[in-house]
C-alpha cells in the first residue's frame, strides 16, 4: 500500500508533467525574456559586427511530441534583421500547428531589430518553438560574424 509521501510525489509528478505537456500552448502574443511585449530582450550587448546577406540554420527543441525542428532564414543589413522566414518542419499536427503560428509572427517581431538584442521566448502562442528559433539565432550569428 502506497505511502502519504508516495502518493505526494506521485502527484507532483503528474503535474509536472501536465505542465510540460501545456508549455506549448501559451496565450495568444510575443513576450521576451525582458518582460515586455516586443518580442525582443534589449538588455543583450549590441557591439558584435555581422556581414550583411542572407543566412539559413536549422535549429532543434524538445516539444511534448518529441524532438522537433525549424528552419530560419534571416537576412542582416547594418546588423538589423531586414526579413525572416520560419518553416516548420514538425510533423506532429500539435506542433506544426504551434510552429506555423510562430512563423506567423515572427517577421513582426524582429524585423528592423539588431540580431544582438533578439532573445525570443513566445511568438503567436507558442512558447516552445522560441527555443529552435534562438538555436537557430545563435548558429547564424556564428556564421554571419564578420
Amino acid at each position: 500500500m502506497p505511502t502519504t509521501t508516495s502518493r505526494l510525489l506521485a502527484f507532483a509528478g503528474l503535474g509536472l508533467t501536465a505542465a510540460a505537456a501545456l508549455a506549448g500552448c501559451s496565450s495568444t502574443g510575443t513576450q521576451t525574456g525582458g518582460g515586455d511585449d516586443s518580442g525582443i530582450d534589449t538588455s543583450a550587448d549590441t557591439s558584435a559586427v555581422y556581414s550583411d546577406g542572407t543566412y539559413e540554420a536549422t535549429g532543434d527543441y524538445i516539444s511534448p511530441a518529441g524532438p522537433s525542428q525549424v528552419t530560419v532564414e534571416l537576412t542582416l543589413a547594418d546588423d538589423l534583421v531586414t526579413d525572416v522566414t520560419v518553416t516548420p518542419l514538425a510533423t506532429d499536427p500539435t506542433s506544426k500547428g504551434f510552429q506555423t503560428q510562430f512563423a506567423d509572427g515572427i517577421s513582426a517581431a524582429i524585423v528592423g531589430e539588431d540580431i544582438d538584442t533578439l532573445n525570443v521566448s513566445r511568438v503567436g502562442g507558442s512558447s516552445l518553438t522560441s527555443g529552435g528559433f534562438n538555436d537557430a539565432l545563435a548558429q547564424i550569428k556564428s556564421d554571419a560574424a564578420a
